[in-house]
């Protein structure tokens, strides 16, 4: 199971998270990137899952960036903005990852169709609990993606990709915790029941739509599920506690 760190107390701010992301940038810059002319070799069912998720990474976050705008808090804005900017590299990422193969992008899919809609239909709060999901799954998708192919240049992507995603579970963590921290126990109760439901159904969503190429990671559909479970059920009380707050 991959393991993250939470983070500190939800009153920390964000300034520390901004710091982090334009750190991370201009260590990325430095480092360079991979070297895409070596090529990659990857199995069909491979390809067809890494488009899928190319998809997914790349939205330009402009709902969420104009939600974390309308909540008042320019530190949290600004981070957003490179969190965002953090997410379309992936997708430049994995796009090139499939060039490397000779292999294309897709322009959409389902899932991610279904994803945006639960995103926008409500408010900061209710997509960072969507986004919180799918954070949550790729965690387990590129560890397995790094971890189960022997093409050295996949390996590294996925690692890249993979070390960015550690950070950015704690750091809608904290948005989060800041958000139901004032909550009554049936909100929160209420939160967490949906939110439950809603990492379920996309975990077995993700387990069966990608099973051909989780079989190729050595990965079964239902290990994949409990594995993504599991860090959920690590995360998920660390933002909505089960207090006694009436």
């Amino acid at each position: 199971m991959e393991s993250v760190q939470l983070g500190k107390d939800a009153t920390d701010g964000f300034g520390r998270w901004t710091r982090e992301f334009e750190a991370k940038t201009t260590a990325r810059t430095t480092a360079g990137d991979p070297e895409w002319g070596a090529g990659a070799r990857l199995d069909p069912a491979v390809v067809r899952s890494v488009q899928r998720f190319q998809v997914g990474e790349s939205g330009d976050g402009a709902n969420l960036i104009a939600k974390a705008e309308r909540a008042g808090d320019p530190e949290y804005a600004a981070a957003v903005r490179l969190f965002v900017a953090e997410e379309r590299n992936h997708a430049r990422l994995l796009e090139l990852l499939l060039r490397a193969a000779g292999a294309p992008t897709i322009a959409s899919h389902w899932t991610d169709a279904i994803f945006v809609r639960l995103r926008r239909a409500l408010g900061l709060r209710m997509e960072l609990m969507v986004l919180m999901i799918a954070e949550v799954v790729a965690l387990q998708y590129y560890r397995l993606l790094r971890e189960g192919t022997s093409d050295p240049l996949t390996t590294q992507v996925a690692g890249l990709i993979l070390n960015d995603e550690k950070r950015h579970v704690p750091f809608h963590c904290q948005r989060l915790r800041m958000a139901f921290g004032s909550s009554s126990r049936g909100v929160r109760w209420g939160a967490l029941v949906t939110w439950w439901v809603l990492l379920i159904g996309a975990s077995v969503v993700v387990a069966v739509d990608h099973g051909p190429a989780l079989g190729r990671f050595g990965c079964r559909r239902s290990d994949f599920v409990r594995a993504t479970v599991s860090l959920f059920a690590a995360i998920a009380p660390t933002v909505i506690p089960s207090g006694s707050r009436r």
